[in-house]
C-alpha cells in the first residue's frame, strides 16, 4: 500500500514539473508580448511585467498586414483540408477493400515517400510549378501542401477501414444500398476518428509550414502567417514584442481544434496506426 502510494507520488511529481516545463515557454512568450519597448530583452521571470502594455496587439491588428495573412493560411488551409479529407477517404477506401493489379506497389510507394524529407521534393516541385505557371500562386501551394500530406492521410484511412467489418457493407448491400450508399451512410459515419485526424493533420501540414511557402509565394500579398511572422526578423533588428504577439494569436485556432477534436483523436490515432 505505501509502495503505491510513494510510486503515485513520483507520478504525480513527474506531471507536475513535466507540466510546468510545458507552459513556461509560452508564459514566457506572453510576458514579452506585453513589455514595453525599452525592455524586450529583459531577462526578468516576471509573468506579467511592470508597465504592461498590449501595445503589440494593437500595432499587430492596426498597422501590419496579419489580418491579411491569417485569411491567405486560413483559405489554404481550407481547401488543402478538405481536398486531404476526400482523396484519403477515397484512395484509403479503394485500397483496404479492393483487389487490384498495383495494389502491393502503390501501398509500397506510400510507405517509401515517408522515408525522404519533405525538403527533398522541393526542388522537384519548384520545377514543376515553373512550368505548369503556377509559381507564386494560391493554387501552386495547395497543390505542394496536399500532395505532401496525402501520403500518411492515405496510409491512415486505410488502416481504419481494416478495422471496420466487411459484414456491416454486405448487411447494407441486402438492405438495398448501392455500394456508394453503404460507403457514405456506413463506413464514413463509423471512421469519424481517422477523418478527425486526416482533417487535423492536413490542417497543420498548410497552417506553420514555412520552407516550401518562402520558397513558392513570393508576393507579400499572398503571404501566409509563416512568412509573415519572419518578416519581423531583419538584418540589423527583430520586433520581439510583435513577433511574440503574432506566435500566440497564430496558435489559437490550432488549441481550439485539438480541444474540440480531441476526444476522436486517441482512437484515430491509435486504431488507425495498427493496421497495415
Amino acid at each position: 500500500m505505501k509502495e503505491s502510494k510513494l510510486v503515485n507520488f513520483f507520478i504525480y511529481l513527474f506531471l507536475i514539473v513535466f507540466t510546468i516545463g510545458t507552459l513556461y515557454p509560452v508564459l514566457n512568450v506572453f510576458s514579452i508580448s506585453l513589455r514595453p519597448g525599452d525592455k524586450l530583452l529583459s531577462t526578468s521571470l516576471e509573468i506579467i511585467p511592470d508597465n504592461a502594455t498590449f501595445k503589440s496587439y494593437v500595432e499587430l491588428f492596426t498597422n501590419r498586414d496579419f489580418l491579411l495573412w491569417i485569411w491567405n493560411s486560413t483559405f489554404i488551409s481550407l481547401v488543402v483540408t478538405i481536398t486531404g479529407v476526400v482523396l484519403a477517404s477515397t484512395a484509403g477506401y479503394a485500397l483496404s477493400r479492393f483487389n487490384f493489379i498495383g495494389k502491393q506497389l502503390s501501398m509500397t510507394g506510400i510507405i517509401i515517400t515517408q522515408m525522404f524529407p519533405a525538403t527533398m521534393l522541393l526542388l522537384p516541385m519548384y520545377i514543376m510549378l515553373i512550368e505548369l505557371g503556377l509559381l507564386n500562386s494560391y493554387f501552386g501551394i495547395i497543390i505542394v501542401y496536399t500532395s505532401t500530406a496525402l501520403p500518411f492521410c492515405v496510409w491512415q484511412m486505410k488502416g481504419y477501414y481494416d478495422t471496420i467489418p466487411f459484414s456491416l457493407e454486405e448487411a447494407a448491400r441486402i438492405d438495398g444500398c448501392t455500394r456508394f450508399q453503404a460507403f457514405y451512410k456506413i463506413i464514413l459515419p463509423l471512421a469519424a476518428p481517422a477523418l478527425v485526424i486526416t482533417a487535423l493533420f492536413s490542417f497543420m501540414a498548410a497552417w506553420s509550414e514555412y520552407i516550401v511557402a518562402a520558397q513558392i509565394l513570393q508576393d507579400t500579398k499572398l503571404y501566409t502567417l509563416p512568412l509573415g511572422l519572419k518578416s519581423f526578423q531583419s538584418n540589423l533588428t527583430t520586433e520581439w514584442g510583435l513577433y511574440a504577439a503574432a506566435s500566440l494569436v497564430v496558435s489559437i485556432p490550432v488549441v481550439i481544434l485539438f480541444v474540440v477534436l480531441s476526444k476522436w483523436l486517441v482512437s484515430g490515432l491509435t486504431l488507425g496506426s495498427v493496421k497495415g
